[in-house]
């Protein structure tokens, strides 16, 4: 195996701390008469790196660490996942810690999170200035979907997306090839 082998394959250390993603709570309905419904989950999840508090996430606490550390890639406040050597979930702290080696941090930690942009979408969400500038250097070449294959692999993700069907309301996330979905 091979320098590049190694590290696609490292993963950090995290913990398994999955949640529930629907409640049951009994609904009345126009005719008075009451249910049984399940609704979304939604719980705070605080983001820290070493300590430093980057943002609050809401989520319905699936793989909430991986949701923790996707968003700092998102976001790129990291670059590398080599640097992150755990994550913690800690649901009664309403936290992920994210250690990195030795205590190193991200270079530059404070000053890419000191300016936040609130978005106006669902429920607003938070976006970094070192996001936002990148986004106007990214260009997607050679990018070419047959509608039918997109017909496809919304079908696909419909049939995946089971919180919905027994909760509604809740966005969905998935990595597609051409002609098939990767992760959801």
């Amino acid at each position: 195996m091979d320098a590049d082998e190694e590290i696609t394959r490292y993963r950090p250390e995290m913990s398994t701390a999955d949640r529930p993603t629907t409640h049951p709570v009994t609904a009345v309905d126009q005719n008075r008469r009451t249910k049984q419904v399940s609704i979304a989950a939604e719980y705070p999840m605080t983001v820290l790196v070493d300590g430093n508090e980057v943002v609050t996430l809401m989520t319905l606490g699936i793989h909430p660490e991986a949701l923790a550390l996707g968003f700092l890639r998102n976001q790129r406040l990291i670059e590398h996942i080599e640097i992150i050597e755990s994550i913690n979930v800690d649901w009664v702290k309403e936290a992920a810690h994210v250690c990195t080696f030795r205590g190193r941090g991200v270079d530059d930690l404070h000053t890419k999170i000191s300016k936040r942009s609130v978005t106006s979408g669902c429920g607003q969400g938070t976006v970094f200035s070192c996001t936002l500038d990148a986004l106007y250097d990214t260009k997607l070449h050679g990018m070419r979907w047959r509608m039918s294959a997109l017909f496809t692999l919304l079908k696909t993700i419909s049939k995946k997306n089971v919180i919905y069907r027994e909760a509604g309301s809740v966005h969905a996330c998935a990595l597609c090839s051409q002609s098939e979905v990767l992760l959801f």
